[in-house]
């Protein structure tokens, strides 16, 4: 217990009084061998963080004490993959499970079954005939990783031969409307058709696929208690191999004016960072419920660069209903870049009902695109 607050006085030196303790009684089925892990959008969804190892009592049942923030969290328990996540009895995974945390809480939780005893159908997804794979394997030289390229193409690319701008987008897997739906897609193609038809600006979007259990560290610009950083080479590969490739093999408008960058979470960390640190190459950037507790370095790093982001686009936006530091943190950005709150260019944006999710990500996606696009 004693490590579970010292790590979580680490990562919220500024919430300690806003803490609340949260006990969870977790009770397995059956007798098993592996070790037990809280996944939640408080670590990112990580599925076999040490930290949030839980402490077996006895053959059944185990324990693990959290101080955290007030607010709405969701998790989930696996066997340290999500390969071994929780499920319903017919193998089905559970659903998200949830807790506002206001005052100190103690749950007791049931693990009905394992996803890993059930033969699981591998689902084959299908999507609109814009959106394509550019590289299911494409060479990130700059981490000696290989990582699959998506791209959605207007309606109207293949029959006209205009320049298009281009938004380049993380967390690749997640990003358009697949069949059969899925919870946690930002659907941003059924976004960007509905858009299109009403009179807005085209635009490709290229997706870059995260790495998985590497996502804490590959899209970190800066060492953390998750491991060393990889986010820097990461965006150095955006910038130096990524976009002279779409360059070359697509229509593009190639200028900063005509370039964004977006993501959410850790993605919304690493958008920060790249147009922080790349102005002349990103004109704009979406920065979507952003994981800057876990890289307070960021805050020094937008203020060193801010002569060079003077004509930058940001937009800002997250949910009450995400851990009380999100919007907060988020804030201390946006008062870095925009600290009387003159700056039209600079967009700070609170949603009552916003979530850590998908469907709240989608949702935004409207006005961000249309405040990049005017």
């Amino acid at each position: 217990m004693l490590r579970q607050i010292l790590f979580f006085t680490l990562l919220y030196p500024f919430a300690l009084f806003a803490q609340v303790k949260v006990d969870l009684n977790v009770h397995v089925p059956k007798k098993i061998t592996d070790s037990l892990f809280i996944a939640g959008n408080f670590n990112d969804w990580n599925p076999r963080n040490t930290n949030y190892s839980l402490i077996k009592k006895d053959s059944l049942a185990y324990f693990i004490s959290l101080n955290l923030p007030k607010g709405n969290f969701e998790f989930k328990i696996t066997r340290g993959s999500w390969d071994k996540a929780e499920s319903k009895s017919d193998g089905k995974p559970t659903p998200n499970r949830t807790v506002n945390l206001n005052v100190d809480t103690v749950m007791n939780i049931n693990v009905v079954d394992w996803t890993d005893n059930f033969k699981q159908l591998k689902e084959e997804y299908q999507y609109g005939d814009h959106i394509h794979v550019v590289d299911s394997e494409l060479f990130i030289p700059q981490l000696n990783k290989n990582r699959k390229i998506w791209i959605y193409l207007p309606k109207s690319y293949k029959d006209s031969r205009k320049q298009y701008p281009v938004i380049y987008m993380h967390d690749g897997q997640n990003l358009f409307h697949s069949n059969p739906p899925r919870s946690n897609e930002w659907a941003v193609d059924t976004v960007m058709d509905s858009l299109i038809r009403t009179g807005a600006k085209e635009m490709i979007i290229v997706a870059v696929d995260h790495g998985g259990k590497n996502r804490l560290i590959e899209y970190n610009p800066y060492d953390s208690q998750f491991g060393k950083g990889e986010g820097k080479a990461y965006v150095s590969f955006l910038v130096e191999t990524l976009k002279p490739f779409i360059d070359s093999k697509y229509r593009t408008l190639k200028d900063a004016k005509n370039t964004s960058i977006v993501g959410s979470s850790m993605g919304g960390l690493i958008s920060m960072y790249a147009i922080a640190n790349y102005p002349k190459v990103f004109g704009s950037a979406g920065v979507f419920s952003p994981a800057f507790w876990v890289a307070p370095k960021i805050y020094d790093d937008i203020a060193l660069n801010l002569a060079g982001m003077i004509d930058s686009k940001v937009y800002f936006v997250a949910g009450d209903k995400e851990s009380t530091d999100m919007v907060p943190d988020m804030k201390k950005a946006y008062v870095i870049l925009n600290p009387n709150g003159k700056k039209k260019n600079v967009v700070f944006v609170e949603k009552e009902d916003g979530k850590h999710s998908g469907w709240f990500w989608h949702r935004e996606f409207v006005p961000f695109y249309q405040f990049i696009a005017r």
